[in-house]
C-alpha cells in the first residue's frame, strides 16, 4: 500500500523562530504530530509537558510535547507536536487533519476536503 506524504511547515505560536518545513507522513493512526526535537527547537517550539506515547510496535515511550502552528495544503491550524528523537520520520497526525477539515481517502490514499466540518 502506498503511503501518503504532504509538505508541512511548523512554526512556533509567536512566529518568532525559523519555520521547519519537511515531507510528513500522513498517519491517521497517530493522534499528534511528531518531528525531531532539534528541528522543533530550531523553529522556536517550546516543550509544555511530557506524555507517554505508544509506538507502532506497541512500545510505550515518554516524550516532551509542545504546541505549534501547522500549515499544509494552504491550511493552517495549531496542534500538539511531539519532540521526537533524531532522525524520526515526521508524522502529521489526525488531529491536525481534522482541524482543517481534511480526511484520507482510503481508496486513493489522497487527502480530501470535507464539505463541512462535523460539529456533532
Amino acid at each position: 500500500m502506498e503511503l501518503t506524504h504532504v509538505t508541512v511547515t511548523l512554526t512556533d505560536l509567536a512566529r518568532q523562530g525559523t519555520p521547519y518545513e519537511a515531507e510528513f507522513l500522513v498517519d491517521t493512526g497517530a493522534i499528534d504530530c511528531i518531528a525531531a526535537k532539534e528541528y522543533l527547537e530550531a523553529a522556536g517550539v517550546v516543550p509544555e509537558g511530557r506524555a507517554v506515547y505508544e509506538l507502532a510496535d506497541g512500545e510505550p515511550v515518554e516524550y516532551e510535547y509542545g504546541f505549534a502552528r501547522v500549515s499544509f495544503l494552504g491550511e493552517h491550524t495549531v496542534s500538539q507536536v511531539v519532540f521526537g528523537p533524531p532522525n524520526v520520520e515526521p508524522i502529521l497526525g489526525v488531529v491536525a487533519l481534522e482541524n482543517v477539515g481534511l480526511v484520507v481517502d482510503p481508496i486513493t490514499r489522497t487527502l480530501k476536503r470535507l464539505h463541512a466540518r462535523p460539529l456533532k
